[in-house]
């Protein structure tokens, strides 16, 4: 009998935390996380960059890495996360049920890796005046969330001895990534996978209203022009079709060092953990130095 109400109770609890959509609480996603994380054995991070503090993780034994390819740290953007819980109701926390970004990082093969949260993400608090769902929704790619964005990645570099920079963002990550890399001298190579490089085009093909408060990475591609990038692009991508990367490369420089990558079997959501390690070995155009090999199995155009 006590079995029995103790497991009725566990559920009950755990139906609450769910709430009646069957979605994880945010305290779960939280758990969850944190679940992961000491699964690989990566701490967090909570870093002040006003008005903002973002959640961060890192390999633990990042910090006992000195050799000099080591210095170039990579920081792992995450998407939107949970932006809306249906298509006209915006989310009350934005942090993701599956933080893809999280998952890219910890596949990483370097221990000089960090992953970085968006505001709001894993980090809410009740009565937290900054966390204004603009900041998920209109405001998403603001200046100032931009700009807090740089300051905690250079706190980032700083804590990890770090020299050079390299960008990889998942979705509303991408964007964040190339809007980050036009405000900064110390990116070496920029990657995107599913990126919001064009969200005015975007919010335009998916009959959303437009992100009003937000800066659009279109409008800085031809600054960018000469940093090496690579925008991966998912052949079966409703969400974020490759139009929306091909808007953004016709807007560089001629000659530029962008390109698109296909990867057929990739999906918005789906397909990316998997074939990352491959992925990651697509030499950059424009090569700084940065070492890594080709493999043929992903399609460039």
């Amino acid at each position: 009998m006590q079995g029995w109400l103790g497991c009725l109770l566990l559920g009950a609890f755990l139906a609450q935390l769910a709430g009646c959509t069957g979605r994880p609480s945010p305290e779960q996603r939280l758990f969850n996380v944190e679940q992961q994380a000491l699964a690989h054995d990566w701490r967090r991070l909570d870093i002040l960059a006003a008005p903002f503090v973002f959640a961060a993780y890192l390999p633990r034994q990042t910090s006992t890495m000195d050799s000099p390819v080591s210095k170039v740290l990579t920081v792992y953007i995450e998407g939107d996360g949970l932006a809306w819980v249906t298509r006209f109701r915006p989310s009350s926390d934005p942090s993701p049920v599956d933080p893809i970004g999280l998952a890219l990082a910890f596949s990483h093969p370097d221990v000089r890796a960090a992953y970085l949260a968006r505001p709001c993400q894993y980090t809410m608090k009740e009565g937290d005046a900054v966390c204004e769902q603009k900041y998920w929704t209109t405001h998403r790619f603001a200046p100032e969330v931009v700009e807090a964005t740089s300051l905690a990645i250079s706190r980032l570099m700083a804590m990890t001895s770090s020299t050079g920079l390299q960008l990889v963002g998942y979705s509303g990550g991408g964007a964040v990534a190339a809007l980050v890399a036009a405000q900064r001298h110390d990116v070496l190579g920029l990657r995107t996978l599913a990126g919001t490089l064009d969200h005015g085009l975007w919010t335009r093909r998916q009959l959303v209203d437009p992100l009003y408060g937000s800066l659009n990475p279109a409008d800085v591609a031809a600054a960018l022009s000469s940093l090496p990038q690579l925008h991966f692009v998912g052949g079966l991508d409703t969400v974020m079709p490759r139009e929306v990367t091909e808007s953004y490369l016709a807007r560089q420089a001629p000659g530029g060092c962008a390109e698109l990558v296909n990867v057929a079997g990739a999906s918005h959501a789906n397909g990316w953990v998997n074939a990352w390690p491959s992925l990651l070995q697509v030499p950059f155009p424009c090569d700084k130095g940065l070492k890594i090999m080709a493999l043929p199995s992903a399609e460039k155009h």
